[in-house]
């Protein structure tokens, strides 16, 4: 089976073709016709596994031989369960994050024509019986995650081309500009505490900080998905941020077309799904960002044997990110467990953090983040190799 490799390249198993990696041929304009069943179940013995994580608590989980571990410098790294890629990550990494935070080697803000060195690069794993998914411990640096966590919760979260949850249930107002910049304000300012979101229904009245501390749960940048119908709406959709599609189309095999920002606390789960929507079968990519969470992914047997279902729980720390690619690509899966006081330290204040006048504006919700877990997943929509049309092709 053909598989997108660490590096973008694609990878042919003993005696296959040189064929392009498998896209979903339209019909009529439609979802293919070779893509999984978007509202298909799961075999009962995935959601049987999903439901024994969703019960363990941080140290029952912490005791498990059987959770992929990619961190080497934790106690719990499972070298049994992961294999390392020979294959290294993109030229250029370090280049990407300067593009990203416009800065260059010594931190200057003048656009980021020079790398940023990393004190130590990052390492890629794939797990024995999950052909196509990859791990990246550790990939994105700290300044990387606290501009990431900016970007999407103050700039994207109060443009409203980019709908959430929320939007389903209530009017959404929006706060009001910076008056120094003219840039968008933030619902994490004090100014947006006075805000009023009437509900569209029977919904009870809800307040800012309510709506951020428990009514946020997705953001959709770029095509804005329909759960509902699980379908991206026709027409043209919403421009994807340019900052954060060129650092993910840097280092990963795809174009960044759509994307969904989840959030979570303690407590809050994703069930078990496929993503099977988008028109072609390109990487899906996934970046974790606050508390740490397992991830289970699974690939469905022939039958409904427990047996043959190959189900893998993986342990993502912020700044982790996975690749679902080839077989894995259409492979089930979801978030049973978020690890509660799980989240980095240094990372804990956000959005009281950086500058002094980040501390200051953003002070009411010092801390904010250290009880929540803040998901990336960015997904191609259309057929395309990738953001270089044709990968490179290796050896298998």
């Amino acid at each position: 089976m053909s598989y997108v490799s660490a590096r973008g390249q694609v990878e042919r198993g003993p005696g296959e073709s040189d064929e392009r990696p498998t896209k979903r041929a339209r019909v009529s304009g439609s979802n293919a016709e070779t893509a999984p069943d978007a509202h298909a179940k799961p075999p009962d013995a995935i959601k049987s596994f999903y439901k024994r994580y969703q019960r363990y608590d941080k140290y029952e989980i912490a005791r498990r031989l059987d959770l992929a571990d990619c961190d080497v410098n934790s106690k719990t790294f499972t070298k049994h369960l992961v294999k390392q890629c020979t294959e290294d990550l993109p030229t250029g990494l370090e280049t990407a994050f300067s593009r990203f935070l416009g800065t260059n080697l010594a931190g200057d803000a003048d656009g980021g024509s020079d790398d940023r060195r990393l004190e130590k690069p990052p390492t890629v794993y794939q797990l024995h019986n999950m052909p196509g998914l990859f791990i990246y411990p550790n990939l994105l640096p700290q300044d990387v995650q606290i501009s990431l966590l900016d970007k999407l919760l103050h700039r994207d979260l109060s443009n409203p081309e980019h709908q959430t949850n929320v939007h389903l249930h209530f009017n959404v107002p929006y706060p009001q500009s910076t008056s120094d910049s003219g840039e968008p304000g933030s619902f994490f300012d004090s100014s947006a505490a006075t805000l009023e979101y009437k509900p569209k229904a029977t919904h009870s009245a809800i307040d800012t900080q309510k709506l951020l501390d428990k009514k946020l749960r997705w953001i959709t940048l770029g095509g804005q998905y329909d759960w509902s119908n699980k379908v991206y709406p026709a027409g043209t959709p919403p421009a994807f941020p340019p900052d954060i599609k060129g650092l993910v189309e840097d280092i990963f095999p795809m174009n960044a077309e759509a994307a969904i920002v989840n959030l979570y606390t303690p407590g809050e789960t994703l069930s078990v799904h496929r993503d099977v929507s988008e028109e072609c079968a390109q990487p899906l990519v996934s970046i974790s960002l606050g508390c740490e969470a397992v991830f289970i992914a699974a690939l469905e047997g022939a039958d409904s044997k427990a047996s043959n279902q190959r189900i893998a729980p993986i342990r993502l720390r912020s700044g982790d990110a996975v690749l679902m690619s080839g077989e894995s690509r259409y492979a089930w899966h979801g978030v049973p467990k978020v690890l509660p006081d799980m989240c980095p330290e240094w990372l804990q204040v956000w959005p009281a953090i950086g500058s002094e006048e980040n501390k200051e504006r953003f002070k009411a919700y010092k801390g904010w983040l250290k009880g929540k877990r803040i998901n990336l997943n960015v997904r191609q929509m259309f057929a395309g190799a990738g953001p270089d049309d044709e990968p490179e092709v290796g050896d298998a």
